[in-house]
């Protein structure tokens, strides 16, 4: 039993994905190679849709937090499955438009987006953009009024809500960059101040809490207490904000011993809770946005490298190294994180090594796992790394001048690239 349901072993004692024998890939594309299974991804999604359909009766909206993995088949098929996009850049933005997503599904994040983005976000009438700061909410003012439009807007807002996360990655309290604060009356200040704006309509509030929760309770604080700002918004201004958007952060499984709730369970406690407390508070219940990234993409995709050099140090440990490693995949140097490792072409065999896996970049720190246990390994085999579908083609860089990977898609056992590995051409093309 792996971490994923797409992940498997076949009659030939080999990884597989969606189907497809994760060696057989190896040999087609190279490595290292990034592979994800389209029907995970998309199951994912319409899982994410008919909790909203079931529990808000439809009164919803599935955004895509695409800065988990985005490229242009993302993009369409989060377009062909019917939800949103949320984008953190010009980049990401224009990812989405260069396959026509409508716009209108189109959610605008960044704590500083610059001027050009904001430009751009209001030319191509982008739906609803996500306000960070009062500098910000000024100068969309003035874009919008620039080109005679009024633009749809959220604030995000701190709701203090303590996601018992690691400190890189909690978002929802005072002290983050993120967002306008509660405590201080900073949040219902801006509110007041977007609500006199002549080229702004705000829509309504977002906040996001952190990511890899496990918990229901912090989503149920978090909706009670945006609840209670939307209260206090109608009763000093009169204006009853329509939308309420509660972020993503649901955690996936690294490790065959996390424990993350199904999707379902998720949305229907926090359901009944924005159901109940806006009735209890006079309110209509508001169309609820949720923005899913990691959960979508995370266990639906897997890297395959090949083995070079295994370093045996007596009495201390075992290195194995591997074609890749820190510029594909930052986030063990970046946050420790876990992840589950198969020898893929040994896969049905036990795991009877504990090694540390090491990348082959000039950096003591390069490192992918330390003591992990894994079959027995020698130069020439294939490791797969599980659950990578999130941020680490996000996050991939070109140190010591390596090129980026490829990224496969594999739907039931075919496969197909849908982007391809850098050359060393295109890694020096911006020189001069």
């Amino acid at each position: 039993m792996y971490v994923s349901d797409c992940i498997s072993v076949n009659e030939k004692g080999h990884l597989t994905i969606g189907g497809a024998d994760t060696v057989e890939l190896a040999e087609k594309y190279g490595t290292p190679a990034y592979v994800f299974d389209e029907n995970e991804i998309r199951n994912n999604l319409r899982e994410f849709k008919k909790s909203i359909d079931e529990n808000y009766g439809g009164n919803g909206l599935v955004v895509y937090a695409s800065k988990a993995f985005c490229c242009k088949e993302m993009c369409r098929i989060c377009a062909q499955e019917g939800t949103g996009i949320d984008v953190v850049s010009g980049g990401e933005l224009y990812t989405a438009l260069s396959v026509g997503f409508p716009t209108d599904r189109i959610v605008f994040h960044g704590n500083n987006k610059t001027h050009d983005e904001l430009v751009m976000a209001v030319t191509n009438n982008v739906g609803r953009i996500i306000v960070d700061n009062v500098t910000e909410l000024e100068s969309l003012n003035e874009v919008a009024a620039s080109q005679g439009k009024t633009v749809g807007i959220m604030l995000r807002i701190k709701p203090g809500i303590d996601a018992h996360t690691h400190d890189f990655i909690r978002t929802g309290q005072i002290d983050s960059k993120f967002g306008f604060a509660l405590e201080t009356g900073e949040a219902m200040a801006a509110v007041k101040e977007a609500l006199k704006m002549p080229n702004i309509k705000l829509r309504g509030l977002h906040c996001h809490i952190g990511s890899q929760i496990f918990d229901l309770d912090p989503f149920e604080l978090a909706a009670t207490v945006m609840l209670d700002l939307f209260k206090d918004i109608k009763d000093q201004t009169g204006v009853e904000l329509e939308e309420l958007n509660l972020g993503g952060g649901f955690g996936i499984k690294y490790l065959k011993t996390d424990r993350p709730r199904p999707f379902a369970d998720y949305m229907k406690k926090v359901a009944e809770t924005v159901n109940s407390y806006s009735a209890k508070l006079g309110l209509k219940t508001p169309f609820i946005l949720i923005e899913p990234g990691r959960s979508v993409v995370g266990a639906a995709g897997l890297t395959l490298y090949t083995v070079g050099a295994v370093k045996n140090i007596p009495d201390v440990r075992t290195y194995v190294s591997i074609d890749g490693g820190m510029g594909d995949n930052p986030r063990y140097a970046l946050y420790q994180s876990h992840y589950e490792l198969v020898c893929a072409n040994k896969a049905s065999e036990k795991r009877t090594e504990t090694v540390t896996v090491a990348g082959k970049c000039c950096e003591s720190g390069d490192l992918i796992q330390e003591w992990t246990h894994i079959q027995p390994v020698e130069p020439g085999d294939i490791i797969a790394v599980l659950s990578t579908g999130a941020y680490n083609y996000s996050m991939a860089s070109n140190y010591n001048r390596i090129p980026r990977l490829p990224a496969v898609m594999v739907k039931d056992g075919e496969s197909r690239v849908i982007i391809k590995r850098e050359t060393y051409e295109q890694v020096a093309e911006c020189d001069i």
